[in-house]
């Protein structure tokens, strides 16, 4: 699997973060440091704790990360679920963590494999 094909699996922007990175390597560099990142852990865990300053926090992190990299379906999802703790709606936050885990693991799924081949 190339890089383009782990962006188009995970339904993010290649030529975007190419722009913004300048190079493949260092495209390559922060997608695979994606994976230390912990900030999904921390907003999911934040908000089943009800720790929901946290889980802002949390959300507002992987929001950026993912905008950085172009990871543009995650970011779409985790944007939502920030506006939503922004505006204090921790019910709808709530209801958005099913679809934000679901475009975390598809962006980390296609991340895994593109390290693997």
């Amino acid at each position: 699997m190339t890089i383009q094909e782990c962006y188009a699996a995970l339904e993010g922007d290649y030529e975007e973060v190419l722009g913004r990175l300048y190079s493949e390597a260092l495209v390559k560099k922060f997608v695979g440091k994606f994976l230390a990142d912990q900030s999904f852990q921390l907003l999911e865990s934040s908000l089943n704790a009800e720790d929901y300053d946290e889980a802002f926090r949390a959300a507002h992190t992987l929001k950026g990360v993912a905008q950085n990299l172009s990871f543009t379906k995650l970011y779409r999802s985790s944007h939502e679920i920030t506006e939503a703790l922004r505006t204090k709606d921790c019910a709808l936050a709530t209801r958005l963590l099913p679809t934000v885990s679901q475009d975390y693991e598809q962006t980390v799924t296609a991340i895994q494999s593109f390290q693997s081949s």
